[in-house]
Order: C-alpha cells, then sequence, then structure tokens
C-alpha cells in the first residue's frame, strides 16, 4: 500500500469492517474517526473524538483533526497532522518524548473526565437512603 498524502472525510454512523486507504470515516453517533495508516503500512488508526483525545473540526467539506496523529505502537511509528483533509509529516519523536506525551494524555483524561463519586460518597448515600427508609418505616405507626 502506498503512502497517502490527503485523507477524504466520509460521515457514517458505523464504521465499516474493510476501511479504504484515504478515506477519515467519522462517527458522529459513536464520537470516533477512523483511517488507515498514512505511511501505507495498513494498519487501522481510530481516534476517540472527546475532549481529552482528539477533537475535528470541519469546515467547506474538509477537516483538521487535532492534536496530531502519533503511531508510536504501531511498526512504522509514523507522526503526521490532519489539516483541511491533508497529510503534513511531522518530525518523529524520542521514546522519551512519546512517554511524555502519553503521561500527558492520562493526565488531560482525567482532568476532563466527568465527576464521579468515589466509593465513601457512595457508601455513605447507600447508608443516609437505608437509614431513611428505616426511620420511615418505624415512624410510620406514629404519623397519622
Amino acid at each position: 500500500m502506498a503512502p497517502v498524502d490527503r485523507l477524504q472525510p466520509k460521515f457514517v454512523d458505523y464504521i465499516p469492517d474493510d476501511v479504504e486507504a484515504g478515506v477519515l470515516y467519522v462517527s458522529r453517533r459513536f464520537s470516533t474517526a477512523t483511517h488507515l495508516c498514512c505511511c501505507g503500512c495498513g494498519h487501522e488508526v481510530v481516534t476517540p473524538l472527546n475532549p481529552a483525545k482528539w477533537s475535528i473540526a470541519e469546515r467547506d467539506g474538509r477537516v483538521s483533526l487535532t492534536p496530531s496523529v502519533g503511531n508510536w505502537s504501531f511498526p512504522c511509528r509514523s507522526h503526521y497532522i490532519v489539516s483541511d483533509n491533508r497529510i503534513l509529516w511531522a518530525s518523529s519523536m524520542s521514546p522519551e518524548a512519546i512517554a511524555a506525551v502519553r503521561r500527558r494524555d492520562i493526565q488531560d483524561a482525567v482532568r476532563l473526565a466527568p465527576p464521579r463519586p468515589s466509593w465513601v460518597r457512595r457508601l455513605l448515600a447507600g447508608a443516609l437512603v437505608a437509614w431513611t427508609s428505616t426511620v420511615a418505616a418505624i415512624t410510620r405507626p406514629w404519623r397519622k
């Protein structure tokens, strides 16, 4: 497979089983974009669309994907930017730089994740519900 210098966006509900080279499949329904690696290695690249990962911008039928796509887990280790459907090749990164990016990605995911109650809050909330239900059951006969 030959390298590609452009990705044509195709908006779909579901990503097809057979992904074509040179096509950026975008599923708004599942907040993801998928394409074959632009270097031509044939690996499928999945980019989750959310504040902690990637975002996509559309303008006049062209798309841009930010931040860059770093395929560091692939043998090709390709690194590129998708800007107005064009592939702009970025410099390769050292293992230390890749590790720093991965650490930052984890920090962003934690920082941008919706707040969830801790196990203590859930336990206390459950205890409060149980206590309220018990008190209501005990005091019910004395209410008029």
